[in-house]
């Protein structure tokens, strides 16, 4: 399985009145997304399934990447994704699709930059996963405990650069 792991763009700032989980993207974080997808696009990636956190940015930024990557099917929701979710939650959940060829799961930090590592098989390990950034690992079994094989990472600094 192809498993990408894709962090919401930019969003909305935290201010008085306004639930965390109500932040929307910036306009900057959508093209930044966009960047980062259509590079990503370029390279063939074509999730058969994506799940999504619940909170609005992650949604929306579901919705950017279905649109840019032309993905066909209905986005799914998750809890297992939300910012202070579980990298073994996370686990359960891709081994639970691990039928599918290519999985995309958004979310947030800090549960992707434990979550690298883990997938990795290093459970130390952290990854400075940075917003609308795109990561790439491999797995060939689903075991109890992850060992995947990291394929790539992309920023949205590094599309930019590219574009």
């Amino acid at each position: 399985m192809e498993l990408y792991l894709l962090r919401h763009g930019v969003a909305e700032k935290d201010r008085p009145g306004l639930r965390d989980a109500e932040r929307a993207l910036t306009e900057e974080g959508r093209r930044k997304l966009r960047e980062v997808l259509k590079t990503a696009s370029e390279t063939r990636v074509n999730p058969s399934l994506i799940l999504t956190s619940p909170l609005k940015r992650a949604a929306q930024t579901a919705e950017v990447a279905k649109q840019v990557l032309g993905y066909k099917n209905e986005i799914l929701r998750t809890k297992a994704l939300l910012p202070g979710g579980s990298v073994e939650q996370v686990w359960d959940e891709v081994r639970a699709h691990r039928d599918e060829p290519s999985l995309m799961l958004v979310g947030h930090n800090p549960l992707f930059a434990e979550l690298s590592g883990y997938l990795l098989g290093s459970a130390d390990m952290q990854v400075e996963f940075k917003k609308g950034a795109l990561l790439r690992v491999d797995f060939e079994e689903f075991r109890a405990r992850p060992k995947g094989t990291l394929r790539w990472y992309l920023t949205a600094k590094m599309a930019a650069k590219r574009c």
